[in-house]
């Protein structure tokens, strides 16, 4: 099974990654996860974290199909090895995926252009570049307040010696980011699953109660 996990900067999605890979220990189930873009691994993670430090400029001076094909040649590169990680495991687990490349840069343009940019990144990681699609992709609907304390709560990345990247420094750049994902969750039926990270009083869930309530889809219980 092949589980992308989506979600705006400072959603949670690694500590959820680690939270249900703890979960498949004990169980007999072959576990991995990959983390996008790959920095230090690929050389389109190195201009990924150039466009990320605003070297090409602010987010609205990038083109945005030249931006969708950084994201999309890292993963590219990756193919292979995700491919063979499908191949020796049960479950892998990505911490971001095509629907982030979406996501992200759908969210830059106007509401009557995304749908024609959607089916362009589509074709390009899907057809062109032969990635496999999801069996599931999860998205966790954090607000742009709590995402933005979070990330504020980062350790050190290797790309930035910011506290924010660009992407993270726009607040009003990631409502959009958040509007788009909700569309593609709503628009991708049974293939995605919306998890809310607050409790009915609004407070944080602790991440093992929210991996606990993941663990609960289908195709998840199904690898038991």
């Amino acid at each position: 099974m092949l589980l992308a996990i989506e979600g705006i900067d400072g959603a949670g999605k690694g500590t959820l990654c680690r939270e249900l890979l703890a979960r498949t220990k004990g169980l007999g189930i072959r576990a991995a996860a990959l983390s996008f873009p790959r920095y230090e691994q690929t050389q389109f993670s190195d201009l990924i974290g150039r466009y990320l430090r605003g070297e090409m400029g602010e987010i609205d001076q990038v083109p945005v199909r030249y931006a969708a094909l950084l994201y999309g040649g890292d993963r590219f590169e990756s193919r292979q090895q995700l491919l063979d990680l499908i191949a020796a495991h049960d479950l892998v687990i990505l911490d971001r995926y095509v629907a982030s490349n979406i996501a992200y840069n759908a969210a830059k343009v106007a509401a009557d252009e995304r749908a024609e940019l959607i089916a362009w990144i589509e074709r390009l990681e899907f057809d062109l570049f032969a990635l496999p699609r999801p069996d599931l992709t999860l998205l966790l609907a954090t607000s742009t307040a709590l995402a933005d304390r979070l990330v504020g709560q980062k350790a050190a990345r290797s790309y930035t010696a910011e506290a924010r990247d660009l992407h993270e420094a726009d607040r009003d750049y990631l409502s959009v980011v958040a509007e788009v994902y909700g569309g593609l969750a709503t628009a991708g039926g049974d293939a995605w699953l919306r998890v809310e990270p607050l409790d009915e009083s609004g407070k944080l869930r602790p991440p093992a109660e929210i991996a606990a309530t993941v663990w609960q889809h289908p195709g998840l219980s199904a690898l038991r």
